[in-house]
C-alpha cells in the first residue's frame, strides 16, 4: 500500500539544463536541491529543482551523449494550487527568464489561473484555487 505522505519526484528530459534553472528557479523562485557539476562519461546531467521541505520535486535531465527531446503535449502539466490570484508580476518575471504564456488546452485552466510553457515546452499552471481533499 502506498502511504499518503510518500515523496514525489517528476522527472523530465531537457535540452538546456541552465534555460531550465533559469525559469524555474529565477522566474518561478524553486531552489536548486541538487545537480551535477560536471560530465561523467555515462552518467546524465542532473538539475534538481524544488521547494525546500516539499515532499516533491522536479528532476530534470540531459544525457549529453544520447539527448532526448523533450515531447510534451498541450496537456502536460504541473499544477501549483495558490489558493489566491496570480500575481502578474510572478507571471512577468516567468516570461522573462523564459517561459511563454500559452492558453490552456482545456478553458477551465485559463479560467482558474494561467498556463507558462517552460523552456522545452512543459505546461506550468498557476492555479487561483485551492486543493481540498
Amino acid at each position: 500500500m502506498i502511504e499518503p505522505s510518500v515523496r514525489i519526484r517528476i522527472a523530465r528530459p531537457s535540452l538546456d539544463l541552465a534555460a531550465a534553472e533559469r525559469f524555474w528557479v529565477g522566474g518561478l523562485g524553486m531552489a536548486v536541491l541538487w545537480r551535477t557539476t560536471e560530465h561523467v562519461a555515462g552518467e546524465h546531467d542532473l538539475l534538481m529543482v524544488g521547494l525546500p521541505g516539499a515532499d516533491w520535486h522536479l528532476e530534470l535531465t540531459r544525457d549529453p551523449d544520447r539527448p532526448v527531446a523533450p515531447v510534451p503535449t498541450a496537456d502536460d502539466l504541473l499544477v501549483l494550487y495558490l489558493g489566491i490570484p496570480v500575481d502578474e508580476a510572478l507571471v512577468d518575471r516567468l516570461t522573462a527568464h523564459g517561459g511563454t504564456r500559452v492558453p490552456a488546452h482545456n478553458p477551465y485552466w485559463d479560467e482558474h489561473g494561467v498556463t507558462v510553457a517552460d523552456p522545452d515546452g512543459y505546461r506550468l499552471v498557476l492555479c487561483t484555487r485551492t486543493w481540498t481533499v
